[in-house]
């Protein structure tokens, strides 16, 4: 939660930086654990609670995909921190390729990172079509199939002939991925190799984002060269759980748990999504 003034008076809250920049707001900052603040027309009052201190566990996808690139989420940059996860990844995976390419929207700071890191030229690879939503948070598998087919042209020129890096941000059911791949061989690349911003996530989220259960989870069922092999590229890396905090620049206060399995809070196992829409314990 971010809070800032209005030019013309008062304050106004929202759940990122950006929303409050676009109205203007000045003095923005971040509403800190434990936190109760009083908004008003003329006054912001802020208290402290006296509850016992926890270790935080802040969601690191925020980083990776969910947060707009013009906000400031713990503090920082998430355009900087993305490019900073695209340095890591030419460090830890650098190859011989012509041209890196992200998927956008989300990947392309990291494009930029990796560019910038190994000296390796990037282009825009994929038009995207504006109209359609974000294909991992649909709320269907046939939603999210159609959604990938229907999102993205490939611009033939950018790859044709040529060995491409693809650079996305997370690889959750596998939906995605691969149609991409087969997208860029089908536009003439000579080789697709892929470099993913994350860990490999094999292990379902508790707290709220919906990234379905253990059998929906490609990482869960197949190792790293199943998954390569399943996907059709040429090579494949996900970052380093040490990396990624590397470019967060934190090495602690995060949740984890899709990637480690290390849950932040005791989880019931039995418990789905759908079974808190349901009203089912």
């Amino acid at each position: 939660m971010s809070i800032g003034m209005l030019p013309s008076g008062g304050h106004a809250a929202a759940s990122e930086s950006g929303a409050l920049e676009t109205l203007g707001c000045i003095a923005i900052r971040e509403v800190h654990p434990g936190e109760i603040v009083a908004l008003s027309d003329t006054a912001l009052r802020v208290h402290q609670a006296m509850a016992p201190k926890s270790p935080l566990a802040m969601c690191t996808f925020e980083h990776i995909y969910f947060s707009r690139p013009d906000s400031i989420w713990d503090g920082q940059s998430v355009n900087s921190v993305r490019e900073n996860l695209g340095r890591q990844l030419a460090i830890e995976s650098h190859t011989p390729v012509d041209v890196v390419i992200p998927v956008p929207d989300s990947s392309i700071p990291a494009a930029i990172g990796y560019s910038q890191e190994s000296g390796v030229p990037h282009n825009t690879g994929f038009i995207k079509n504006r109209y359609i939503g974000r294909t991992f948070i649909q709320p269907t598998e046939s939603l999210r199939q159609q959604g990938v087919a229907l999102k993205y042209n490939v611009l033939k020129e950018s790859v044709r002939g040529r060995r491409v890096l693809l650079i996305d941000d997370s690889i959750v059911r596998g939906n995605t991925t691969g149609p991409l791949v087969r997208m860029l061989r089908d536009a003439g690349a000579a080789e697709v190799h892929v470099r993913i911003t994350c860990p490999m996530i094999a292990h379902p989220c508790f707290m709220g984002v919906d990234m379905g259960t253990y059998e929906q989870l490609i990482a869960h069922r197949m190792n790293l060269e199943q998954l390569r092999a399943h996907l059709g590229c040429t090579s494949l890396h996900f970052i380093s759980l040490e990396g990624m905090m590397r470019a967060i620049g934190r090495s602690d206060g995060y949740c984890n748990a899709c990637f480690t399995g290390e849950y932040p809070i005791q989880i019931n196992f039995g418990q789905t999504k759908t079974g808190f829409e349901n009203g089912i314990s």
